[in-house]
């Protein structure tokens, strides 16, 4: 009696055979299994859908927090974009939050200083918006050549990958419109 068995009919076979012998042989109890999985850090906790910070693609993240530090990270399933998978810095964004190099107040260096002093946000804003009008004051020019310019070129704007298309157009708009800034760039395009 001859046996005609092919080679995929045999890794059917064999893999039919492992599965078995590990579920009866070692052991595997499922139930015990359900009852550890409730045990995990994450089970107690919500998940919180959120957006990678990272590129414009926007891919879902879940964040599982426990109120005060963020526990775990995971790609989200039911995002159409990522479908629950990530790239390796999506896979890391937790770091962003949990890392002890984290800056959470804005840092100051008066000029002619070599060091950096915490300030609140009001300050820093206030000298931004201050050195942007004094710049822009300082070396705008109205007319070129008998033509209308309205251009600054000592201000220069470098968009970031986390920002999505409609980000990048209003703020092109805003920068070249609003403050004549003539060097405007985009992080993607270098």
């Amino acid at each position: 009696m001859e046996l005609n068995v092919t080679r995929r009919k045999f890794l059917k076979i064999s893999g039919a055979v492992a599965a078995t012998l590990a579920v009866v042989e070692l052991g595997f109890d499922d139930k015990t299994a359900r009852a550890k999985a409730k045990e995990l850090k994450i089970s107690a906790l919500k998940p919180t859908p959120t957006i990678c910070p990272y590129c414009s693609v926007g891919c879902g993240i879940l964040v599982y927090s426990n109120g005060k530090d963020v526990v775990y990270t995971e790609g989200d399933p039911d995002h159409p974009i990522n479908e629950g998978s990530l790239c390796s810095k999506g896979t890391t964004v937790r770091q962003v939050y949990t890392t002890e190099k984290r800056i959470t107040k804005p840092l100051y260096r008066a000029p002619g200083s070599g060091e950096w002093e915490e300030v609140d946000w009001d300050f820093a804003l206030d000298k931004v918006a201050k050195n942007i009008k004094d710049t822009r004051d300082r070396t705008f020019v109205q007319k070129e050549n008998g033509h209308t310019v309205n251009k600054t070129e000592a201000i220069a704007y470098m968009g970031g990958a986390a920002l999505d298309n409609e980000e990048t157009y209003l703020l092109s708009k805003l920068f070249r419109a609003g403050l004549g800034l003539t060097y405007i760039e985009h992080q993607a395009r270098i």
